[in-house]
């Protein structure tokens, strides 16, 4: 499932936010929440988050950049159950660690879901929305979309005479 879209909450006094409709049916009872880029938690589906650390696993650990982002991101990281009522609590370190208030933002990006303050969100929203055509030429000047093959029609076997 695509995740996509632009969703408010507000956390209680556990740390915990009610994960939207929309988004509920690309996670099981198991989530991950890790640290993100730019001050914000990426929340991942349990299957995302095996595939993302299978595809780290293939990274050599011999490289510096390799061996830090991994023990920051998977020491971080927090395995949390969803309620009956699809809430998420938050670790308090990790609410720390992105200076999450009671108001939040959650952004759906293709197979996670971001969490930012929403404070810090509308303060990156506008200072990087101002740049995002110059941002997707860099980024999908050179991606061509995919184009199904066209099924070339079956032709009719001759019959012997």
């Amino acid at each position: 499932m695509l995740l996509t879209g632009t969703y408010h909450r507000s956390v209680d006094d556990k740390l915990r936010f009610a994960l939207p409709k929309r988004l509920r049916g690309a996670f099981d009872e198991l989530v991950y929440l890790t640290p993100g880029t730019d001050g914000s938690l990426w929340l991942y589906p349990g299957a995302v988050f095996s595939g993302l650390a299978d595809q780290l696993s293939l990274a050599p650990p011999t490289g510096q950049d390799v061996r830090t982002f991994q023990r920051l991101f998977f020491a971080q990281a927090e395995c949390q159950e969803m309620d009956s009522q699809a809430r998420v609590r938050i670790p308090t370190s990790l609410a720390s660690l992105a200076s999450l208030t009671k108001e939040i933002v959650l952004l759906g990006v293709r197979d996670h879901v971001e969490i930012w303050d929403r404070g810090k969100w509308e303060a990156y929203l506008s200072d990087q929305q101002p740049h995002y055509d110059s941002v997707a030429e860099r980024v999908l000047g050179d991606v061509q979309p995919s184009v199904p093959e066209p099924i070339a029609p079956e032709r009719p076997v001759p019959r012997p005479r």
